[in-house]
This record gives C-alpha cells, structure tokens and sequence, in this order.
C-alpha cells in the first residue's frame, strides 16, 4: 500500500510539473501533459505498457505543434530497463526516436523534414535517452547483486545450522542411546526373569522398563528431527503418506481436505505436517482410538488443521507432553493458535489455526 502511494505521489508530482513547463498550451495538450506524468503511477507494476503509453502522449503532444517535453519516457525508460526489459526499452526508443519527426511534421507548424529533425534531436538528446536506461540498468545490477548477497548468507546460515544439529545428533547418540539402550535392556531382562520365576514383578521395575521403551522412542525421533536436513522438507502434500502408515497400524484414519493448498508457504505446510504427524503417533501411542479423523480447510486467511480421536482421554486426564509443547511453539512461531484438549465426550482433539499471509 505505502509503495502503491509514493508511485502515484511521484506520477501527481511530473504531471503537475508538466503542466507547469507546458504552459501555456491548448486544452487537449494539458490533458496530454497531466496524462504522460499521471501513467507513471503504473511504471513499477507494468513497464513495458508504461513506456508505450508515455511514447505515444509525447508523440501526439508534439503533434499539437509544441516542444515535447521528455521528461515523462525518461522515467519509463528509466523503470523499464530496471525491470530487466532490455529488448523493449531500446526498441521503444529507437521507435520513439524515429517517429518525432514524424509528428512533428504534421504539427500545425509545417515544418520542414530538415526542421523536425534539427527540431526533434535537440527535445530528445540521445545522451539523456542513454543515461536513463544506463541508471535503470545500474540499479537493476545493484540490486541483483544484493539479492544474490542476501541468499548466500542465507545459504550460508542454514548451512551452519545443519552442521550444528547434526553435531547435536552425534553428541545425543553417542551419549544417550547407549546409556537409555542400557537402562531398557537391563530392565527388560529384570522384568523376564522375574515373570520366570513366577515373582510378582515391582511396578517399580514395570515403570523403568516403560519409562526406558518410550525415552528410546522419543530419543529416535529427536535423533531424526535434527538430521532431517538432509532429506527434503516435509509438506502438506505428505499429510496423506501420514495417514496411510496409520492405517496400516489398524487405526481407521481419514483425512478431509477442503480448499486449494497448492500455494501454501512452505513453513505453513511443514507445521501443518508435523501437527498431524505427531497428534497421529500420540493416538497410536497413548489414546486407544479406533478412528482420527483430520481434516485441513484453506480459507481465505487462514489454515484449519483439526485431529480427532475417539480414544479414552477425558477432561482432567491428559497433560501437556513434548509434542504438544512442540506443536504449540511451531504455530505460534507463524503467529497462529493451538487448541489441544480432550472432549467432555471422550477423545481428544487438535485444533490449529494458521495464518497463509506472512505478516
């Protein structure tokens, strides 16, 4: 909105300076001056219809037998090389520079063919013509070379923090597998040896042995999280890989999509997948369902990602584990909200609203 402003600030600003240069003028070539400055409101979002549009004014300006003032196809000229229209820019400018004297012969002033040209050349000096492309085409290098600046230091960031989490995974693994693999076992063994003797086991022992299966399970898929750099990013086209690897645990899964997600941010998608992957392992692992239903609805300002369970939570039971807290931080990072709570009818359910503008 603020750039769509100063674009017709700047357009209001040459028109009421040519206006002012112009005078005094006829009627028609009023309108024409104010029309050539006014054009340029469209200079940033259309080029290449800009430069013919402030030609063909300049032309039919000089036509009414007063000196065409340039000022207006300088900064056409001018956006549209910036814009990267090479071609366009030189050919309206040869053309432009080809069909002034041409208008100015049939002005009222009868000019001769010598006079048009004499006339022409010294309204449109090649050398401001030049410099004008030369200055869209600087500033177009500049701000490539900017642009190519910013996605090498980007790259170069990612980069460093790919390195880091897998530096992380190798220090994780090396630590804590081993010591969690040995807790498991040793605990597995207790509890096996126990029930073969006919002992009554310690639900002491049962917990450790529980405690170290799901520390194991949860270290796994931390372990994958922080190499999953190396694979590609996961998306919401991915949901349906998701809720088919459900079903083939038993659980009657489905899943509704309502709406285009084909323009989706990528961040967007990545959250929505990681919601429904783990509200799926949390229903595998903990929920006793039979059926989840999810169901994504792209609105027109926002994301609607909901997962239903009809497993045995029931209000006041179930607390706030990793992957909740996950999922919370991951929505609320992209400026959304999270519900997640069991219903008063049992089961529990996932409820994320994410926006699909960045802010």
């Amino acid at each position: 909105m603020t750039a769509r402003l100063l674009d017709w600030a700047i357009a209001a600003g040459v028109a009421a300076s040519l206006v002012a240069a112009g005078h005094p003028a006829t009627p028609l070539g009023y309108a024409l001056l104010a029309a050539s400055g006014l054009v340029l409101a469209k200079r940033r979002t259309a080029p290449p219809a800009t430069l013919v549009a402030t030609g063909l004014l300049a032309l039919a300006y000089q036509a009414t037998g007063a000196d065409v003032p340039v000022v207006a196809f300088l900064f056409a000229v001018y956006s549209t090389m910036k814009a990267g229209h090479r071609v366009v820019t030189v050919a309206g400018s040869l053309l432009m520079l080809a069909a002034l004297p041409l208008a100015a012969i049939l002005s009222p002033r009868s000019l001769t063919t010598y006079e048009a040209f004499a006339q022409t050349r010294d309204v449109l000096q090649i050398a401001w013509l030049v410099a004008a492309a030369a200055a869209g085409e600087a500033l177009r290098q500049a701000e490539k070379r900017a642009d190519e600046a910013e996605r090498t230091r980007e790259e170069a960031a990612r980069r460093r923090a790919g390195e880091e989490r897998l530096h992380i995974a190798r220090e994780l693994h090396d630590s804590l597998t081993h010591q969690i693999s040995v807790i498991k076992l040793q605990a597995e063994v207790a509890v096996h040896l126990a029930r073969k003797r006919g002992e009554e086991v310690p639900e002491a022992l049962l917990a450790i042995r529980d405690a170290g299966r799901e520390a194991s399970q949860e270290l796994r898929a931390t372990l994958e999280a922080l190499r999953d750099d190396k694979s590609p990013p996961h998306g919401i086209a991915d949901v349906e890989q998701l809720v088919h690897r459900a079903r083939a645990t038993g659980l009657d899964a489905r899943l509704t999509v309502e709406g285009s997600t084909d323009d989706l941010p990528a961040a967007v998608g990545r959250t929505v997948y990681r919601i429904v992957q783990e509200s799926l392992t949390n229903i595998t692992r903990h929920a006793a369902a039979g059926t989840a239903r999810i169901r994504i609805d792209h609105r027109p300002d926002a994301l609607l990602v909901q997962v239903d369970d009809d497993g045995t939570a029931t209000p006041g039971t179930t607390t706030a584990g990793v992957g909740l807290l996950g999922m919370r931080e991951r929505v609320t990072a992209l400026g959304g909200s999270l519900d997640a709570a069991p219903r008063s009818g049992g089961g529990f359910t996932v409820r994320a609203e994410l926006p699909v503008t960045q802010p």
